[in-house]
């Protein structure tokens, strides 16, 4: 029988047999013939499928996604606009992830700037950004790094 064991499999698409065996379990990728001592074969078919898969994780596709746009390229009377409204929410979602890690970077940059200017090098219990991350609300930087009362 010819074709991939699924190690050659996985090297061609520059993925892990785990990863196959997991696309296999949850019906994103077939489960494929077997040969002689029970081995998974796989065709070029699966390469092409596989590897869309992995470039459609790659980009942050969730599974699902992932599950529908391989859907669209075997059904040619479904609409690429369903791609595009795919492609088009998962890019709302990539910019709102965008500005909360912006929103950190800004946190954590305040963070730094007041141990820089406020504790640097004093006491670790004393560290204004511990501190920070221990209150709940906006943090009292006043008496970072002070040294202990007696």
């Amino acid at each position: 029988m010819s074709g991939y064991k699924i190690g050659e499999l996985a090297e061609r698409t520059r993925t892990t047999a785990s990863t196959i065996r997991y696309y296999e379990q949850i019906g994103l990728l077939r489960r494929p013939d077997r040969q002689e001592g029970n081995q998974r074969r796989y065709g070029e078919d699966d390469v092409a499928r596989l590897t869309f898969i992995r470039r459609g994780r790659a980009f942050g596709f969730s599974i699902e996604q992932v599950r529908t746009l391989a859907s669209l390229v075997q059904d040619r009377s479904r609409s690429c606009m369903e791609a595009r409204d795919i492609a088009q929410a998962h890019l709302a979602d990539v910019r709102a992830k965008l500005r909360e890690l912006k929103a950190l970077e800004k946190s954590i940059a305040v963070f730094v700037a007041a141990c820089d200017s406020e504790c640097a090098g004093g006491p670790g219990p004393d560290c204004v950004i511990l501190d920070d991350l221990s209150v709940s609300g906006p943090a009292d930087r006043s008496g970072c790094c002070k040294a202990p009362s007696a």
